[in-house]
């Protein structure tokens, strides 16, 4: 970004040279270096691989020792499942525990410890919701052979256990759909004293260990490289992994990489398994990586990739695209879909793990390595997608309800410089009639990057500047990010260290490490009590400055690290239980949007009375869903990460996490006006919805570009703002089944195995199919149409058939998105400045007629900011179009006595085939029928009913005479 500031278009140049050759060449050389400063790479050096990693190298290949169950062991303990010990032929091995567990979800658990461990192992207690599941006791299947044991625990349910070689095979109604270990290569590396190991060698003598020859270091950037005092900078050394050792003890007690050394304590303790999936050739999950929402092959002699996907939680500054390196994220959940079935596998590890992905025609493969904890897979039988969806997130929580501002268009950047640039755009999106919800406040908005603080120079009167948002139904989001000053003026890291809350290096001080501050320490997020100090500090009388419509952004909380190995923290710090930052690593950054979110609530009120948190984080789990949204971090203002952003929201999708999106116009670079258009398009139609660029990037707010790019990103904001019912219904049931709001097309249509790999076009909900344009000067899509019913033009009404690629003409101003012929979708069509103003807003129904005639379709509707709901104030409304008579009565099993005064001001029936005689209409508050007034288009075959006046959450038919 910064060497494209050298070749401003803007700026007058003047070539001298004796010849137009010389001039070419001149231009080609500027030309190719301008070419090059836009292509993002990140800088390799500093992130491990698998051949870089102890653990990874010793198992990735290797013949693993036969482990067998021992068949006096296995007993039965009614609702708390089988166990069994495993042995391995390694005899001087320790025995190990098989544990299977059941629960009525229809899930199928599989957990293997050691039997009688000296040191064990650290368990999240808090990911898998123990106490919201039910065990169900399973039954010993009779008449299976010698050397197995099957247990039927649900209808067609059955695991079955192989005693030697030891596998675990989930049956669904006979067939193997699951099988674990079926390539032997589980394992599970035990604790042993180091004993006879010869102690390191003394330097040379002469030669300083000291890679900064003396010099003082005043700070590190991003790159890790330290800053002195002199105003020189460290040298790039490239420094990989230690070599590679022959013998058992390859990275067993210590490993070096980058220059920072890994000791090992209790040396090595990784674990691993195979997980098969007989008969698929799809596999999806493993969020995040920038790579396709179909897992690619790591292994063989055809594979995608040579590198197996790592889940580590990492600040990788500009990612590169199709790569299994880690990002950000990490959820190791792996889903296989064929047209008869969806299962999935969960595999409970937070550790840092390598997964292998192998397919040839027996169906596909992975091979899971983790460097620590325990064997823990929880198998998911489906049977269709949104079953293994349901079974996952009973596991680990659905989607929170987030309140409804969260939902609108969103405006960030890296800084809005102080209170006066603030005004200045908030007024001009007033003076453009332009919505939006939320103004983003990114770390220098802070004294001195002491955050929960504010700078009094550049903002003075924050209070003054969030009520001046307020009036007009926004709110404002400040950075709130993990690492916190080591200033004991400031009284954050004062109080933090007098309670004693930090992370422990491996000596035991409080750890300290290099970010956006300087010299910081990190909060011990793991600990509850440390978790609730967190939470208190939002108080509106603690953040002073803060208002009930200030929320809160959690960045570099993988945790970023800017002089640590990977840009991340040591794996020998210690929580204050003493366990090592290996066994927690993946959860730091839920763990602290966790204590954030509950923060929110707590400042807000008690019971159901509390506001609705919204908090973004970067780095996330399974179950992250729970706190808040998500986001892919920092990409680059490119066409090739606005195509990436769709299968990695997809792929987290399919980890649970919905309310998730990408930068809006890339973080890294200019947009120029095309791809913001289309940028704005896609976002659009994904659950989170913001913009936001880099401080070296120009400025992007929508009036930068002129017209008519103003006016075309304005009309993609309302759009959106129109659909924010049927968003918020989404959520309603992403919060109660898990169902992502934004989901592939094979969720749907699970038969169609055209859509199977399809990531490129998108579902929102189960009703709009969407197909963005990521390529420059595209002015026509292919979009794939699934099913047999009919699909419409959302915005000609155009109809088209199902199921095959169609080709719609999308001129700069025009997404492909159609609504699918059998659904009702609710809209709100008055232009408002912001969700909140829209509250009391008459609802307009889209009835999308199918083939028979008919459409059904929901609305939620609540208070959109509390958590009245839980107390039954809430109204799940269902449409249903049949036979001419349009019924809008409670959804099953929801009635409930909340009402809310929003009208129904119009209905529009798309593909209706002639103009009605009559239409009347009758309702609960006047049974009476009562003409209504219609209007109908022969051409676009479209009948519109003006003001049916019905109230939305009361009962009402509407019936169409021929």
């Amino acid at each position: 970004a910064r060497l494209l500031a050298v070749f401003d278009a803007s700026a007058p140049v003047r070539l001298h040279c004796c010849s137009h050759g010389a001039m070419a060449r001149l231009l080609a050389a500027a030309i190719a270096l301008l070419a090059t400063a836009q292509v993002a790479a990140v800088d390799r050096s500093k992130f491990r691989t698998c051949k870089d990693t102890g653990f990874c190298r010793r198992h990735r290949d290797a013949a693993e020792p036969k482990f067998s169950v021992l068949p006096t062991s296995v007993q039965a303990h009614g609702v708390e499942g089988v166990t069994a010990i495993l042995q391995s032929d390694n005899m001087n091995a320790p025995p190990m525990k098989l544990t299977a567990k059941f629960y009525d979800s229809g899930v199928a658990r599989v957990q293997v410890r050691e039997a009688n461990p000296a040191h064990p192992r650290w368990e999240a207690s808090d990911i898998v919701l123990d106490d919201q599941l039910t065990l169900v006791e399973p039954k010993q299947v009779e008449g299976v052979g010698e050397g197995a044991v099957h247990y039927e625990y649900a209808d067609g349910r059955v695991l079955a256990i192989t005693f030697s070689p030891f596998t675990a095979t989930l049956l669904v109604d006979g067939k193997a759909e699951v099988v674990l270990n079926a390539e032997n290569k589980f394992y599970f590396e035990y604790h042993r004293t180091r004993e006879g190991k010869p102690e390191l060698a003394a330097a040379e003598e002469g030669k300083s260990d000291d890679p900064h020859q003396g010099k003082k270091i005043v700070g590190y950037w991003e790159d890790g490289l330290a800053i002195y005092e002199d105003g020189s900078r460290e040298e790039k050394k490239v420094t990989g992994a230690e070599e590679p050792k022959d013998g058992d003890e390859d990275g067993f007690w210590e490993e070096s990489f980058g220059g920072h050394k890994d000791s090992k304590p209790l040396g090595p303790a990784s674990v691993g398994l195979d997980i098969s999936f007989p008969g698929s050739q799809h596999l999806y999950g493993l969020p995040e990586h920038a790579s396709s929402m179909k897992l690619q092959t790591t292994k063989g002699g055809k594979s995608h990739y040579n590198e197996p996907y790592r889940l580590y939680t990492l600040d990788v500054f500009e990612y590169e695209l199709d790569e299994p390196m880690a990002l950000y994220g990490g959820i190791p959940i792996v889903w296989s879909h064929t047209p008869a079935s969806t299962v999935g596998a969960f595999w409970f590890n937070p550790t840092e793990t390598f997964v292998d992905i192998e397919a040839d025609a027996t169906g596909s493969k992975s091979h899971f390595v983790s460097e620590s904890g325990i064997v823990d897979v929880m198998l998911m039988p489906g049977p269709k997608p949104a079953d293994v969806m349901r079974q996952f997130t009973q596991l680990v929580g659905t989607q929170e309800l987030p309140p409804m501002f969260s939902l609108g268009y969103h405006q960030c950047r890296w800084n809005y410089k102080d209170q006066k640039d603030v005004a200045q755009v908030h007024g001009m999106f007033e003076e453009l009639n332009f919505p939006y919800d939320v103004l983003w406040l990114d770390i220098e908005h802070t004294d001195g990057k002491r955050y929960f603080t504010w700078d009094k120079h550049m903002f003075p009167d924050p209070i003054a500047m969030q009520e001046a948002l307020s009036k007009h139904g926004r709110r404002m989001v400040t950075i709130v990010d993990p690492h916190l000053k080591r200033d004991n003026n400031y009284y954050i890291h004062k109080e933090a260290t007098d309670k004693g809350l930090y992370v422990k290096n491996k000596e035991g001080g409080d750890y300290d490490g290099w970010c956006w501050p300087g010299s910081s320490s990190y909060l011990d997020f793991t600990a509850p009590h440390v978790r609730q100090w967190w939470a208190e500090q939002f108080a509106l009388d603690k953040y002073i400055g803060s208002t009930l419509d200030l929320f809160t952004w959690n960045d570099m909380n993988e945790p970023s690290v800017f002089n640590g190995p990977e840009v991340s923290m040591p794996k020998d710090a210690k929580n204050l239980e003493g366990v090592e930052h290996r066994e927690w690593h993946n959860l730091y950054g839920m763990y602290q949007q966790r204590a954030t979110a509950e923060g929110q609530v707590m400042r807000s009120g008690e019971g159901t009375a509390a506001h609705r948190p919204f908090v973004l984080s970067r780095s996330f789990y399974a179950g992250s869903q729970r706190w808040g949204a998500m986001w892919t971090g920092d990409n680059a203002a490119e066409w090739s990460h606005l195509e990436i952003a769709s299968p990695m929201l997809l792929s987290i999708g399919l980890g649970g996490l919905t309310f998730a999106g990408a930068d809006v116009g890339g973080f890294f670079g200019n947009t120029e006006s095309e791809l913001m258009v289309r940028w704005m398009q896609a976002g659009s139609y994904t659950p989170f919805f913001r913009g936001h660029a880099h401080h070296d990037s120009k400025r992007r707010e929508p009036w930068t570009f002129g017209e008519p790019t103003t006016t075309q990103i304005r009309n993609v904001v309302m759009a959106r703002y129109a659909l924010l019912p049927y968003w918020y219904t989404l959520f309603h049931h992403a919060s109660v089944s898990g169902m992502p709001t934004m989901r592939p097309l094979f969720f749907e249509y699970p038969t169609d195995e055209a859509t199977f790999a399809m990531d490129d076009q998108w579902m929102v909900g189960s009703d709009i199919v969407v197909k963005p344009v990521t390529s420059h000067g595209v002015t026509k899509t292919d979009i794939y149409l699934p099913g047999d019913q009919p699909w419409y033009d959302v915005e000609t009404y155009e109809p088209f058939s199902g199921p095959r690629k169609v080709t719609l003409p999308t001129p700069l101003d025009k997404v492909a998105a159609l609504q699918r012929g059998g659904s009702v979708i609710p809209r709100k069509m008055r232009l408002r400045r912001s969700s909140k103003l829209m509250i009391q807003d008459p609802y307009t129904l889209f009835v999308a007629l199918d083939n028979e005639g008919s459409a059904k379709g929901d609305l939620y509707i609540d208070d959109e900011t509390t958590y009245s709901f839980q107390d039954g104030k809430y109204a799940l409304r269902t449409f249903e179009l049949s036979g001419g008579v349009l019924t809008g009565k409670a959804a099953e099993g929801s009635a409930t006595t909340f009402t809310a005064a929003n009208q129904v001001e119009r209905i529009v029936l798309i593909g209706a085939a002639k103009a009605p005689s009559s239409i009347k209409v009758t309702s609960a508050a006047n049974p009476a029928a009562r003409d209504l007034s219609f209007e109908y288009d022969a051409k676009k075959k479209v009948l519109t009913i003006r003001k049916p006046d019905v109230v939305a959450t009361a009962d009402f038919t509407i019936t169409i005479k021929e």
